[in-house]
């Protein structure tokens, strides 16, 4: 919240504490966000979320992660009711690899269409938003036809998934900060990740922004996010000069982390604007953020809800 972000989205927790610290936060018992936490991320068995990918058979069982795995459409049913029961505000879903995971279809798809329509649509039988990490364009294609409202990351989306983006009215997060995460930590250790996974990292690296240009320029709803946690939490500003960097206005950056993510978040009526009637949320800088948008990371003064949090001169 220091860092100017009094809204947060949250995808991926399996211990629980976000949800607790997100209780805390809405009770006044800690200084915080708002926060809207999807509880844990949601795959198939030996999927991207899978966290015992790796382990003995002996080992997995006894690491006991297995509420989020699915395989097949009642498994995919029942492990969304697990986690709105667990009292989520979304839910997410892996439908292809990730960068960091080492599963042999890569960052290609890893569910079928039916496995994604029952997570999709237990999740809207709830009232819950669906968001999707994708990096293939199979991946991220399964997503748009199944409905979910946001996909992730999108590195591998192709003429055809904008097309389905705008069609389907879905949300882009693009996650291009990732990369500063990366570069950070390889600096530090050159041995940080194995060889297989360094290379896809090395891929992401340079690959990066070709996809959100492509959305951009398609006319692709776009919301901010950072995937804090790969990047730094309390750094989420770096992501303001990549989206600068390829491709939008600082306007229209400022925009997707306000009035767009509001709304892809379902918060218009209290956040994204500033208005009668609404949260008063404001932050400050020393300059001018659309003229240069790298003010953002130097936030000042922090209001959340009509109190103020941090006021430096």
């Amino acid at each position: 919240m220091e860092a100017g972000f009094t809204t947060v989205r949250n995808v991926g927790d399996r211990f629980g504490v976000t949800l607790a610290l997100r209780d805390a936060v809405a009770a006044g018992k800690v200084p915080g966000p708002r926060i809207l936490d999807a509880g844990t991320s949601i795959s198939t068995t030996a999927g991207h979320m899978d966290q015992t990918l790796g382990y003995r058979d002996d080992l997995a069982d006894a690491l006991d992660v297995h509420d989020n795995l699915c395989d097949g459409v009642e498994s995919c049913r029942r492990v969304v009711r697990m986690q709105i029961r667990r009292g989520v505000d979304l839910i997410k879903i892996a439908t292809t690899g990730g960068v960091n995971s080492r599963i042999s279809v890569g960052l290609g798809r890893q569910m079928f269409e039916d496995e994604v329509k029952a997570l999709v649509d237990t999740a809207h039988l709830y009232g819950r938003k669906i968001a999707v990490h994708a990096h293939g364009a199979d991946g991220i294609a399964l997503a748009l036809r199944a409905g979910a409202d946001s996909v992730e990351h999108g590195t591998l989306m192709t003429d055809e998934e904008a097309r389905l983006f705008v069609r389907s009215g879905a949300y882009y997060v693009s996650t291009l900060s990732t990369v500063n995460g990366y570069i950070e930590r390889m600096k530090r250790n050159a041995d940080a990740y194995t060889p297989e996974v360094r290379a896809k990292i090395e891929w992401r690296i340079g690959i990066t922004g070709k996809a959100f240009r492509l959305a951009h320029d398609r006319g692709v709803k776009i919301a901010f996010g950072t995937d804090a946690g790969v990047s730094m939490h309390g750094r989420n500003a770096d992501e303001f000069e990549l989206m600068v960097k390829h491709g939008m206005t600082p306007a229209e950056a400022v925009a997707a982390a306000t009035v767009s993510a509001a709304d892809l978040l379902g918060l218009s009526d209290q956040v994204g604007t500033i208005e009668p009637g609404k949260s008063a949320d404001i932050i400050a800088v020393a300059g001018d953020p659309l003229a240069d948008v790298t003010v953002l990371k130097s936030v000042g003064f922090v209001m959340k809800q009509g109190k103020v949090y941090k006021n430096q001169p």
